[in-house]
């Protein structure tokens, strides 16, 4: 499967108490082996499979990869934030924002609206990587990437992907 979807990058603005760091380039990420063989299975082996309704957000502290998650952050008021599959909150292929079908030749799309995060009630560590998760809890990883810029999360701050900051392409 990694030779149709080899890779996932995914770039991502972080705004944490009223301080925005833009990532300035991406890091490779991976589909997870979960999602390639799901994929495998579906489009050439005629195998059901059942998208999730919804893309949850995971922070990491420590590195995941396409077999593994990385250590989630946990306590603090912290939970996954969930942006539902559709044209709305997703953007076609064809430009950033867009609600219609994909039609463009990149691949890649990015959230249309904020995701945010409840705001931490205690520390959460310093995050490194994100994953988007297929639940709210437990579930399974469906990508992992490494964000460009590890950030300290602090009681208080604010932890949001801004509209158009969380970018994923699938390679073609």
């Amino acid at each position: 499967m990694k030779s149709l979807f080899k890779r996932v990058s995914a770039i991502a603005l972080l705004a944490l108490s009223a301080i925005c760091i833009v990532a300035p380039a991406a890091h490779a990420g991976a589909l997870s082996d979960y999602l390639e063989n799901k994929l495998t299975d579906f489009v050439f082996r005629g195998q059901t499979y059942t998208p999730p309704t919804t893309i949850y957000v995971a922070l990491f502290t420590s590195a995941c990869s396409d077999s593994a998650a990385g250590t989630e952050v946990s306590g603090g008021s912290y939970a996954r934030p969930g942006l539902a599959t559709s044209l709305t909150n997703w953007a076609g292929t064809q430009s950033a924002g867009s609600t219609a079908a994909s039609s463009g030749t990149g691949g890649t799309t990015s959230n249309n609206v904020a995701i945010n995060f409840a705001t931490p009630s205690a520390g959460w560590g310093t995050v490194t990587y994100i994953g988007l998760m297929d639940a709210v809890t437990s579930g399974n990883l469906l990508v992992c990437t490494a964000l460009t810029v590890s950030k300290t999360i602090n009681s208080g701050d604010t932890v949001s992907f801004p509209a158009g900051s969380l970018t994923n392409q699938i390679d073609n």
